[in-house]
């Protein structure tokens, strides 16, 4: 399980992070969303041990994987961005062909397209095991076709690992089609927090109702 509590990050004078409790059961999947600048990252790179919080703490069970929003690719083949992760040759293709990038394991991955090359980052992420994976915005480089298949990827890694998932997302799809769990972030606070169809269908607040209002799917 992973327990936070009186989590905070302050810059200067602004917190731009401010969670008193808050916790996600052992092999939970749960979407974290709001607007820009409502926690959604900062949350997630904090877990992940990339910046320090400012006060409170937090107790994660087992190894942090993290997968941020802008998608990056070594020097050589798509392969080859898989295997320097960990991964056997075979395992790799097999992600490859799971996420439909079996075609390009000869290509150079740093000519890849923003969907691809999101989709090969996903495919680095799940060549590893962990107990907590956060990822960062997963589908926002993806056209539909390439959501549903990251979807159904962590889905399947969710299941194979049981470990718990956390991801930030503004598709209301992703929460729907692949959360157990959303949370609705304002200004660095939870807004509302159940699951996605409560959620979706009666937000706990007037402020997350009207950002509900603004989604769609």
């Amino acid at each position: 399980m992973v327990e936070i509590k009186n989590l905070k990050k302050i810059y200067g004078e602004r917190t731009v992070l401010d969670i008193p409790a808050l916790e996600f059961g052992d092999g939970e999947t749960a979407a974290l969303a709001g607007a820009n600048g409502s926690g959604k990252t900062t949350l997630l790179k904090i877990l992940a041990g990339i910046i320090k919080e400012s006060e409170g703490g937090f107790h994660i069970p087992g190894n942090v994987l993290y997968m941020p929003q802008s998608s990056y690719a070594f020097r050589g083949d798509t392969l080859r961005n898989i295997t320097i992760s960990g991964a056997d040759k075979k395992e790799a293709l097999e992600l490859l062909e799971k996420l439909e990038l079996s075609h390009l394991a000869g290509k150079k991955a740093k000519s890849l397209s923003g969907g691809e090359l999101q989709r090969l980052s996903l495919c680095r992420v799940l060549s590893r095991k962990c107990g907590l994976l956060l990822l960062d915005e997963p589908t926002s480089a993806c056209d539909a076709k390439g959501a549903e298949l990251v979807i159904n990827a962590i889905k399947d890694y969710q299941r194979e690992c049981g470990c718990t998932v956390i991801m930030s997302t503004h598709s209301p799809l992703l929460a729907a089609n692949a959360a157990d769990r959303l949370i609705i972030l304002n200004g660095g606070k939870v807004e509302t927090d159940g699951t996605p169809g409560e959620t979706l269908a009666n937000p706990e607040t007037q402020w997350a109702k009207s950002f509900v209002a603004g989604w769609k799917i």
